[in-house]
């Protein structure tokens, strides 16, 4: 099996040096043997492995654990436990189409808040009365009135109040953010709702503007989920691959 210095591993699979000693730290790649100068030695598996896990961690998906379940899926093949990394790829793919379907779900439910389907209800809470209400605590509604989502009316005594168009924006607020949206994505959703223009949800919610600072992952979920469904075909071409080559080794 051809050998390579780590420059080498770098320049074919486009890392800097120390990135390549950074995924043996991790052991997201097996210990190289050394030279008798002390130079690292790297084979075909390792630059295979370092290329599946470029796959492994192309989409940012952080939701659920599904990052981490891909580190523990490189971790594997760096032992060469090739069914432990197709049992977890497996997985992976259960864990992406839950999330999917959970964040299909919230947009069907705010599309039907918008829609005013679902019952409203003549009611006025303080915001302890208002976390209970919505299941929430109270620091995070203190937190989605700081990043301005929600703009409250006080009372006489000067209390803030929740409306029933309040708590019914809270509910749409409480479900994306359960669903894993951006509060950048939300108060996009939220600033279309005030200004009545016409609501495409979906599209609202994972098309960010260019000119926003930041772009979470999150705000393009769905898409994002199923990048990463996209990618998980590929991945199980690269673990019969690693297979293939780890046969070689132990020739």
């Amino acid at each position: 099996m051809e050998t390579y210095k780590t420059s080498e591993v770098a320049k074919l699979v486009g890392f800097h040096p120390n990135t390549i000693r950074r995924y043996e730290e991790w052991e997201l790649i097996p210990k190289p043997q050394r030279a008798k100068n002390g130079y690292r030695i790297y084979n075909e598996y390792h630059v295979e492995l370092i290329r599946t896990a470029k796959v492994a961690f192309q989409v940012e998906v952080l939701q659920s654990g599904l990052r981490a379940m891909m580190r523990e899926l490189i971790k594997a093949l760096a032992k060469y436990e090739f069914a432990s990394a197709t049992a977890l790829l497996h997985d992976y793919v259960l864990a992406i189409d839950q999330e999917i379907d959970e964040a299909n779900e919230a947009i069907h439910i705010v599309e039907d808040m918008i829609k005013g389907t679902t019952e409203e209800e003549d009611i006025s809470l303080k915001r302890s009365e208002a976390a209970k209400y919505l299941g929430v605590t109270t620091d995070a509604l203190r937190n989605w009135e700081l990043n301005g989502l929600l703009l409250l009316k006080r009372s006489e005594n000067g209390y803030r109040i929740y409306a029933a168009d309040d708590l019914k924006r809270l509910k749409i607020i409480r479900i994306l953010r359960s669903a894993k949206y951006s509060l950048e994505a939300i108060l996009r959703l939220l600033h279309s709702i005030d200004h009545q223009e016409e609501h495409d949800v979906r599209a609202i919610l994972n098309n960010p503007e260019p000119s926003e600072d930041i772009i979470s992952v999150c705000d393009m979920l769905i898409l994002s989920l199923e990048k990463a469904k996209m990618n998980t075909a590929e991945l199980a071409k690269c673990i019969n691959n690693l297979k293939k080559v780890a046969a070689k080794r132990f020739v």
